[in-house]
């Protein structure tokens, strides 16, 4: 059986590159590639491909909500995880947003088709890296401990306007990315300021950083390779 498959990254090269080694059998089929989540969504929803291969580090809407986005309107579909980033709350993340395999970038192309196969049958999958420092992290008995603090309180849609405060976009802004009405958001920050128990958006960003969060969007175009 060949599974369609559709690549995200906002790098044409990691996609070309993404594209070559999965061409070079007849296991997998590219069906769509997409630039960004929200795009992402909208490629999945008509083309219902078995499997995406997801990075984590999108402009607007980041991997792990796109994630969450696309799962709501396909919730057939697979999802792979694709990062620079290999520290455990990012993974977390991605695994409770409903990812089914979190895979390095600095992965051999044998290990990212290793995940794939394992994820069509399927499966579930980790870079061993990644693997090794949860279990470490579970044995230790501080998984749940250290694990995002204080934003736990936040739904997934307060974490994407969180992060979006963060990296400094305005309210307006944040309607427009998330095709969400102006008040709305305004109605978010307010929520999230009395969940957090911050008074302003200062508060709001100085969080977001501690915790992290913005992470996911930082550019890492001279590692894309």
């Amino acid at each position: 059986m060949t599974f369609d498959i559709v690549l995200v990254d906002d790098h044409k090269l990691v996609r070309d590159g993404i594209k070559t080694i999965l061409e070079r059998g007849a296991e997998f089929r590219v069906v769509g590639e997409a630039e960004n989540g929200s795009d992402a969504v909208q490629l999945c929803r008509k083309a219902q491909p078995h499997m995406v291969l997801m990075d984590i580090g999108l402009p607007g809407m980041n991997g792990i909500e796109a994630t969450t986005e696309l799962l709501r309107h396909c919730p057939g579909v697979k999802i792979v995880i694709l990062s620079m980033y290999d520290d455990e709350n990012s993974v977390v993340s991605a695994i409770r947003g409903g990812a089914r395999a979190f895979v390095l970038k600095t992965a051999s192309s044998a290990e990212l088709l290793d995940a794939l196969r394992t994820v069509a049958r399927g499966g579930s999958y980790l870079s061993s890296s990644v693997s090794d420092r949860l279990l470490l992290r579970i044995q230790r008995g501080d998984l749940e401990t250290h694990d995002r603090g204080p934003l736990e309180s936040l739904s997934p849609r307060e974490l994407q306007v969180l992060r979006l405060v963060a990296e400094g976009k305005t309210s307006k802004d944040i309607a427009v990315m998330l095709d969400l009405g102006l008040q709305t958001v305004r109605s978010y920050r307010k929520t999230m300021m009395k969940k957090l128990g911050v008074n302003n958006v200062a508060g709001l960003t100085q969080l977001a950083l501690a915790t992290g969060i913005t992470q996911w969007n930082k550019p890492d175009v001279d590692q894309a390779g």
